[in-house]
């Protein structure tokens, strides 16, 4: 049996729970207008695995939109809320690191006019350069323990009262007729208002989505413990080779790393391992305990007493970028919903979490407010049938 919707409450269904997922939640939830579900197959308190990706992100706030304004806008608007959960004090201080941030170009950059915004930025002298590098800058900036600010943006949902349903779901419109009502078991419900799509590499193959620009872009990590590195280091050479070492609050330091397009391999390679080790080291040698540095200059084997792990997860990379638009569904008895999406981060998801939420927040509000258009070519049919069920 259908409720009848609060006119002040709307009722909105976000999918998926990795960072954009649960970042767009919460924005929405904020505004407290709106109840908020979150339904996915995998939640940051799940064992880890390559199914969910934002475990294995760095993750630190380091642009890479260059000449895209758009992008531009959401890395700067995200670094803006990071900054200040990570303020002493924050509402997420615990999760953060502040440290400046190093970034060795060895490719054909030759300024980061786009990161000027950033605090203490400044850039290197030639003699501060290493390796292969013809330029260098530095800023100040924060590194996630990406599964403690997952677990905190979980709380902080379920805390204002949002709900989480674990579904398998195979086509939105499981959702838009009957809502999490088919999965929960309830005997009634509330219609939905929109849905927000935030499924990350799931977008290419959830019907009602299928988008075939999606594309898996895998990524290999190793995870140290050597809680006295406090800085960061990137060094991007000209080939695309990309190597960082990223510390964070709880003394780990995650290195890195791997960017290789459709590959769906789903747990580390060994091989990859040794090469990440050789790398991070040969960047930043602090990495080995300070007693093997002594007198010698330290070697991979020095930091295997240190190895907590290797990992992998597969980017939801996206042909054109992400996807911020809004699609009308015709849903039976129902008229026309609007399908919010929020996809497509490739490896940047945590760097512009806070500003593609607030792009789908007023996407969202702006087709609530509109109401459904009437050009038939912006809308989707659904299949007919008791798709709820």
């Amino acid at each position: 049996m259908a409720l009848s919707n609060d006119n002040q409450i709307k009722e909105i269904i976000v999918i998926g729970a990795g960072v954009v997922g649960l970042t767009t939640a919460l924005k929405i939830q904020e505004q407290g207008t709106y109840r908020v579900t979150i339904v996915a197959e995998t939640f940051p308190t799940d064992p880890r695995s390559s199914r969910y990706t934002s475990h294995w992100a760095g993750a630190h706030h380091v642009s890479h939109a260059c000449g895209d304004q758009r992008q531009r806008k959401l890395d700067q608007d995200t670094f803006h809320a990071l900054w200040k959960l990570s303020e002493p004090g924050g509402a997420a201080e615990g999760c953060f690191l502040r440290h400046t941030q190093t970034e060795y170009r060895g490719d054909d950059l030759t300024d980061a006019e786009w990161l000027h915004y950033m605090p203490d930025f400044k850039y290197l002298d030639p003699n501060e350069l290493r390796g292969p590098a013809k330029i260098g800058f530095s800023f100040s900036t924060v590194t996630m323990n990406t599964p403690a600010y997952l677990d905190w943006l979980l709380s902080s949902f379920l805390a204002k009262n949002g709900t989480i349903v674990r579904v398998s779901l195979q086509h939105i419109s499981q959702l838009l007729e009957r809502g999490t009502s088919p999965y929960t078991g309830a005997h009634s419900y509330r219609d939905v208002d929109a849905i927000v799509v935030c499924a990350g590499i799931g977008a290419r193959s959830l019907g009602g989505v299928e988008d075939k620009d999606v594309y898996p872009i895998r990524g290999q990590t190793v995870l140290l413990r050597a809680p006295w590195i406090k800085f960061g280091r990137t060094m991007t050479e000209a080939d695309g080779t990309y190597t960082y070492t990223m510390p964070r609050s709880n003394g780990d330091v995650l290195c890195g790393g791997t960017r290789v397009p459709n590959d769906w391999y789903p747990v580390p390679r060994p091989e990859v391992t040794e090469d990440i080790l050789a790398r991070a080291l040969q960047l930043t040698p602090e990495l080995a305990p300070p007693q093997t540095r002594v007198d010698r200059d330290p070697t991979v084997e020095d930091l295997r007493s240190i190895i907590i792990e290797p990992g992998c997860g597969l980017r939801p990379g996206r042909k054109g970028g992400i996807r911020l638009e809004v699609e009308w569904f015709d849903v039976p008895a129902r008229g026309k919903v609007p399908v919010v999406y929020n996809y497509g981060h490739s490896g940047y998801g945590f760097l512009s979490s806070w500003g593609s939420a607030n792009m789908a927040l007023d996407l969202l509000e702006g087709a609530l407010t509109s109401g459904a258009p009437t050009n038939a070519d912006i809308c989707a049919d659904l299949p007919s049938g008791n798709l709820g069920n």
